[in-house]
């Protein structure tokens, strides 16, 4: 844990050093020194951006809610039954490769430009990504496992906790973190439309107001925001698939 503690402040020292460098040679207002951006930051965190990083933050934590109890039971249903993949999966294949972002004007028009299209928008991201992964980890084990329990008269819970969920956890882990970069930028590109509130507006606002400072400090923020979801991922991880550890 401390080993991962260091390797992280010593990335973020190594960026720091190089975005002062990079602002030394331009000498660009676009540009500004990472150390004003930090006293920045630390003026108007609490009094301002503080607010849009929860809106942000609560955004997510819905989408990825409705994502994962959509989409982990579903892949599971998938995997075990191969019925059950037949009729899915052409729905899954079709609407998969759709550019999410192209669904933004449909989701406004149908659901508002308030929080719900918003949510709906992390949600079709990160949803077949998790049914997809989840499926393909169900499908990759053996049906000489399934044996033993079955012959032993285990309920379909039984085969549940004890070959389902540790065969598909660290694929679906994987799924949703690679799935929570691109719902991050999608989020900052929807905040624009009809939002008062989100890291999204923050910057764009900032960036219209030609407030460098904040508009970093904005960044800033919203890539601190991703290193935590990253790291929660990363420590759930390390605790639900304690076999995969080294």
């Amino acid at each position: 844990m401390k080993r991962t503690v260091f390797v992280y402040l010593g990335a973020a020292a190594a960026l720091f050093v190089l975005w002062g460098i990079i602002s030394l040679l331009l000498e660009l207002p676009i540009v500004p020194k990472p150390w004003q951006v930090a006293l920045c930051l630390q003026q108007i965190f609490l009094s301002s951006i503080a607010v849009h990083m929860l809106y942000s933050l609560g955004r997510i934590a819905m989408g990825l809610f409705l994502a994962v109890g959509i989409g982990y039971p579903l892949g599971i249903f998938m995997g075990y039954a191969s019925a059950a993949d037949r009729i899915f999966a052409p729905f899954v294949y079709l609407l998969y490769p759709v550019p999410k972002i192209a669904l933004l004007p449909i989701l406004m028009l149908l659901a508002g430009v308030g929080e719900t299209s918003k949510i709906l928008m992390i949600f079709l991201i990160i949803v077949f990504q998790v049914i997809i992964a989840v499926r393909d980890a169900v499908r990759s084990i053996p049906h000489e496992t399934y044996f033993p329990l079955l012959s032993l008269g285990a309920s379909s819970f039984a085969v549940f906790r004890h070959v389902l969920w540790p065969a598909s956890l660290p694929k679906f882990l994987t799924a949703v973190r690679v799935a929570m970069a691109t719902a991050i930028s999608v989020l900052f590109f929807t905040e624009t439309f009809g939002s008062q509130y989100g890291l999204g507006f923050f910057i764009m606002d900032a960036w219209l107001r030609v407030n460098y400072l904040e508009m970093y400090a904005g960044i800033v923020v919203l890539s601190l925001l991703g290193l935590f979801l990253f790291s929660f991922l990363d420590f759930v991880e390390a605790q639900a698939c304690r076999w995969q550890q080294k």
